[in-house]
């Protein structure tokens, strides 16, 4: 029996994901010790592994896979572990916190969107750029506003942190569609960059800017080019 090479990287892919979910106690601790407030160093290193396990995990999903199938079940393998965290009370404190979910969010909202999309549209390209919005644009905009701010909120200036990122992606990658739809990737990042501001309850930013994102590029494919 051959196992795919799509197999190997899922698991390779999946190891450097928990490596990053370990290694990120090292910063907490750096930032805790130099006397920062343990909840704003949990908001860094979520910002952190938003980037270099969703960010870096999305952009290598076109690269190295040829159907949605490894992702999907990556990702909510993914999510499942940190559910169990939450549950069982043994968190990953250094990045989760005991008063929202919001990781647990993220990886399904990755899984599913890459998934959906990738289905719907035959376009792994188009089908991670609501999650490299959610990884590297939500990502920079916590930062922002972390560095800022110097606490959780939702302030605008993370925003516009959040579109100088988001909109480039955006244009490029809308720009890889056939027919090429630069403008509705563009206007994807735009709508991600001004739900990311609400939550309503359980759904969070993470939910609203995948779809909303997956929204508009389904939109864009459907009515075609605007120029």
């Amino acid at each position: 029996m051959t196992i795919s090479p799509q197999f190997y990287w899922a698991f390779g892919l999946s190891l450097y994901v928990l490596a990053i979910l370990f290694l990120t106690r090292i910063p907490y601790r750096a930032m805790v010790e130099r006397g920062m407030e343990p909840i704003r160093a949990v908001y860094y290193n979520r910002k952190i592994v938003h980037m270099l396990a969703g960010g870096v995990g999305s952009l290598m999903v076109p690269l190295v896979f040829t159907n949605p199938w490894y992702p999907l079940v990556s990702g909510l393998l993914l999510t499942l572990l940190l559910y169990a965290a939450h549950a069982t009370g043994m968190r990953f404190d250094w990045f989760q916190t005991d008063d929202n979910r919001n990781d647990v969010k993220f990886a399904l909202m990755w899984s599913s969107s890459i998934s959906l999309l990738w289905w719907l549209l035959d376009n792994p390209w188009l089908a991670i750029l609501p999650s490299l919005y959610m990884a590297f644009g939500d990502g920079v905009t916590g930062i922002a506003r972390n560095l800022f701010i110097r606490k959780r909120s939702k302030s605008p200036i993370g925003n516009v942190f959040m579109l100088l990122v988001c909109a480039p992606m955006g244009w490029i990658i809308g720009g890889m569609a056939n027919p090429a739809i630069p403008v509705w990737g563009l206007l994807s990042a735009l709508v991600a960059t001004v739900v990311e501001r609400y939550e309503f309850g359980p759904i969070d930013d993470n939910v609203l800017i995948t779809v909303s994102a997956t929204a508009v590029l389904l939109l864009g494919t459907y009515l075609g080019p605007l120029v």
